[in-house]
């Protein structure tokens, strides 16, 4: 197949979506796909179409600060890309993805899209993620600007598809995971020299209102084990300085940072347990990248995230936003090695359906799909 994958955002891998993205990109093109890109992304790698990123005027500072870029629009580029695809996939529901549809409609070429921006990713940073009637709002107008012309949409989890079903999305929904890549896998590993002696607990995610780093943070000092516990938070965001200051109330204060895929590999096989704060997830690949690895998780309860799906038992989850709760769950674990060591290896078993090449089996079948519909009805 020929395929033109249209995205608003790309370019660092700070950010779920570019991750999704590139990992797609790569392993239909290990498949034998043509694949051309529409991104914001100024590269010279052949198959990628750079549009240039939008200008936000006095908030380019603040949208910086949260590591992603959005691309503006360029219908010239969007048609040349777009012209001789078997089908084009639009990650996201933005001027881009908008302006996309419309060109493949005009080309009469069929369109596939994919689910990953939550109404309350946006509603987060007004302070309003817990306003039902302002989310419902937003997945309406998402529905209304570009969704209602889509007759196939990938959700990541089965959460986001019953959410969009709630609010009113009828049309075929795909529940395929983003996909674990082969790097993520089990292997001994030391931990550093300096950290032997300490119980690592290690989280992964943007440092963002919505991860929640402040009740991980108040929970490993309401731990009758701090003293042991050396905290890792892999991640960048708009909240860096602030997360460091609350990590200075700790005894060993957090190691914070980004990590590139082969050092991230290594933090997760030397570390002795993985926590999942975020009250916001639409599916987590991080979480089911630690438990590919073997790595036992707990994981927030919150009913607007995913991540809550990947517990296997009740020892698995903390009442969201309880610090107290978290406390307890994660000095159960201290105090039973041998309970964590039974959970490792239910973990290693139930990620396997997540591998990514099962779910890039599902999202061919997701294009085939459209493809065939598409003739059907203009035949």
């Amino acid at each position: 197949m020929v395929i033109t994958i249209v995205t608003d955002v790309l370019g660092a891998e700070n950010n779920g979506t570019t991750i999704t993205a590139k990992r797609l990109i790569e392993n239909l093109k290990k498949r034998g796909h043509v694949v051309k890109v529409v991104s914001p992304w100024e590269t010279d790698e052949p198959g990628y179409y750079g549009v240039g990123k939008r200008n936000f005027g006095i908030f380019n500072k603040y949208v910086a600060k949260n590591g992603v870029v959005l691309a503006k629009v360029n219908k010239k580029i969007l048609r040349e890309a777009m012209t001789g695809s078997d089908v084009v996939h639009i990650i996201l529901p933005f001027q881009l993805g908008i302006a996309a549809e419309k060109i493949a409609k005009e080309l009469n070429i069929p369109t596939t899209s994919g689910f990953h921006c939550q109404a309350e990713n946006v509603t987060t940073h007004f302070g309003l993620q817990n306003i039902e009637f302002i989310n419902h709002f937003i997945y309406r107008r998402f529905y209304r600007k570009f969704y209602k012309h889509q007759k196939f949409v990938h959700c990541p989890s089965q959460f986001i598809a019953k959410e969009l079903r709630k609010n009113g999305y009828g049309m075929d929904l795909r529940v395929i995971s983003n996909g674990v890549v082969e790097d993520f896998h089990q292997k001994d590993v030391l931990k550093p020299q300096g950290l032997e002696d300490k119980y690592i607990i290690l989280t992964i995610g943007r440092l963002a209102h919505e991860k929640r780093h402040d009740i991980l943070i108040e929970a490993i000092k309401l731990s009758k084990h701090e003293k042991d516990i050396q905290l890792i938070i892999a991640g960048l965001g708009p909240l860096e300085k602030q997360t460091r200051q609350w990590g200075e109330s700790l005894i060993n204060r957090p190691i914070i940072g980004f990590y590139f895929k082969k050092d991230l590999v290594d933090i997760i096989n030397y570390a002795d347990l993985y926590v999942h704060p975020a009250d916001i997830e639409i599916e987590s690949i991080a979480c089911i990248e630690v438990i590919t690895c073997g790595l036992v998780p707990i994981i927030s309860d919150s009913r607007k995230s995913a991540a809550n799906s990947f517990a296997l038992l009740e020892e698995n989850l903390f009442k969201a936003g309880n610090a107290l709760d978290l406390a307890k769950k994660i000095d159960y674990f201290i105090d039973h090695p041998e309970i964590k060591q039974s959970f490792q290896k239910k973990y290693f078993d139930y990620a396997k359906p997540f591998q990514i090449n099962v779910c890039v089996d599902k999202m061919e079948k997701m294009f085939n799909d459209a493809i065939a519909k598409h003739n059907s009805e203009t035949a």
